[in-house]
């Protein structure tokens, strides 16, 4: 048996040591990987984490049979950084969205008005990119349901599906969160 087949017996039985072994081998290459495709060295590190500690979860997921300890750690690190740029994009798409339906400059806004545009911004970034879209055309650019169609192509039914969807689970957020019209002081209105 070699030294990895060895080591990934050990891994597979819950040997920690094995997990320390297994980072002190391959670490730095799931370090280098994660750096090239993030581009930020902190980054890089919290995914080299994670893929460790997602190595050591799934530890019985490993087969050497299939490949090579390292290679299965570069394909955990892989879908780590991945997850990581799209939590990155998903955030930049939130900010944009709250920059663009900030309050002009110079006029106060007040904060429970600020934190609903977040909650709004974070749940339209969450939503599948069709409804999404459908919901931004129907409440920022004040389209109809028909003129959404006309712009999208798509269907009517399938417009009106969408935002009846996607008000679903902002309306379920609003109340998760908290945000219920019951807990705001009388008169104040929301971001939609």
């Amino acid at each position: 048996m070699s030294f990895d087949d060895e080591l990934a017996e050990r891994l597979r039985g819950g040997d920690e040591k094995a997990l320390r072994i297994a980072y002190d081998q391959h670490g730095s290459a799931v370090l280098y990987l994660a750096q090239r495709m993030l581009g930020n060295r902190a980054d890089a590190e919290d995914v080299t984490q994670v893929t460790f500690v997602a190595a050591w979860s799934g530890r019985d997921t490993f087969d050497p049979g299939r490949g090579t300890m390292l290679s299965w750690l570069l394909g955990i690190a892989r879908r780590k950084a991945v997850d990581r740029l799209r939590s990155a994009a998903r955030d930049d798409r939130v900010a944009e969205t709250v920059r663009a339906q900030a309050a002009p400059p110079g006029e106060w806004e007040r904060p429970d008005r600020i934190v609903d545009r977040l909650v709004i911004a974070d749940e339209l970034g969450r939503l599948p990119s069709e409804q999404r879209r459908t919901l931004e055309l129907a409440f920022f650019d004040d389209l109809t349901h028909a003129q959404i169609a006309a712009v999208t192509g798509l269907p009517l039914g399938t417009v009106k599906s969408h935002i009846r969807r996607g008000l679903a689970n902002l309306r379920r957020r609003w109340e998760v969160d908290g945000a219920t019209s019951g807990s705001r002081p009388a008169g104040s209105s929301r971001a939609f």
